[in-house]
């Protein structure tokens, strides 16, 4: 896909005015009292390591996907999402609003808890790992015989730490249980998150794409302690897209994510601690046009930030 537009990427915003509460690996959050505004940045990281360049539209990619999802799976269970339009958020953001455009999000203030809640629809990347070793993932047993890739039977829910720095753990459902300190919670967490799965995975694969897996994030409504889905949902950070008319299990698969630019570092001398090489303007460019081809696949419409442009030049 040649890209249809340039865009120069945001790497870190700084919103004068306007705390900010954290920066994670790719969101710059703010605090805006009764809700966050979550920026999504063009950042990109590999190995637990932040590039020193960024994407162009990555950001807008995964805010506007995890949008999408919310939306969809709404009927399914209530989120976090308040608006992604700049027009209905709060007068003091005006100033900063070419720079919120397509790339923020403002969410409800939750309480968020301690697990990653991840679903795995096919037997590849630590799952397949663990499978070799054990013939299980994360307690959970499987028939004996399966390939790399392999669709498992059902979904399976295997959760993991949140590790602030570093990879997340994978966690038997018996010690999720211990770190919620309810097991009625952690089953509630486990039945929302297949049925999120199972929606978005059948919709998905009518557009081509096979989710291999995703991981999903809940929190507690700060006043109410409803449960929501939060931060985002089913973007090519969080999960594994790979193409329909391309799957062939037994052996590794293309990925909509940046598999590109971890096959470049991998391929270059690098001991895969900071500070990372800058990368190439063709493994940029290549990686972008993934980001925005999952996009358009899966919502049959390009980015808005690119259909804009191109009206901007007729």
């Amino acid at each position: 896909m040649k890209l249809s537009t340039s865009e120069s990427p945001i790497r870190e915003t700084t919103l004068a005015g306007i705390p900010l509460a954290r920066r994670g690996k790719v969101r710059d959050v703010y605090d805006l009292g009764e809700h966050l505004l979550l920026v999504t940045t063009d950042r990109i990281s590999a190995f637990d390591v932040v590039l020193p360049n960024g994407i162009p539209f990555k950001g807008k990619v995964l805010n506007a996907l995890s949008e999408f999802w919310f939306e969809r799976t709404r009927r399914i269970v209530p989120n976090h999402v308040v608006t992604t339009d700049v027009d209905r958020m709060p007068h003091s953001l005006d100033p900063h609003r070419a720079i919120l455009e397509g790339r923020s999000l403002l969410a409800l203030k939750c309480n968020a808890l301690p697990v990653e809640c991840v679903v795995r629809g096919y037997l590849a990347g630590s799952g397949w790992k663990e499978y070799r070793q054990s013939r299980s993932i994360c307690g959970i047993g499987l028939p004996p015989g399966l390939r790399e890739c392999d669709r498992l039977p059902e979904p399976l829910f295997t959760p993991s730490t949140k590790a602030e720095v570093g990879h997340d753990e994978n966690i038997s459902f018996d010690r999720m249980v211990e770190i919620l300190g309810d097991r009625a919670l952690a089953e509630k967490l486990r039945d929302l998150s297949i049925a999120v799965y199972r929606d978005c995975a059948a919709y998905a694969e009518s557009r081509g794409i096979l989710i291999a897996d995703t991981k999903m994030e809940f929190g507690r409504k700060s006043r109410t302690g409803e449960l929501l889905l939060i931060d985002e949902l089913l973007s090519p950070d969080s999960s594994r897209f790979w193409p329909k008319d391309d799957y062939e299990p037994g052996r590794g698969q293309r990925s909509f994510d940046k598999q590109i630019v971890r096959d470049w570092l991998e391929s270059i001398p690098w001991d895969k601690k900071a500070p990372a090489p800058t990368l190439p303007d063709d493994v940029v460019e290549r990686t972008a046009a993934r980001y925005l081809e999952v996009y358009e696949r899966l919502t049959g419409r390009p980015l808005p930030a690119i259909a804009s442009a191109s009206r901007a030049r007729t």
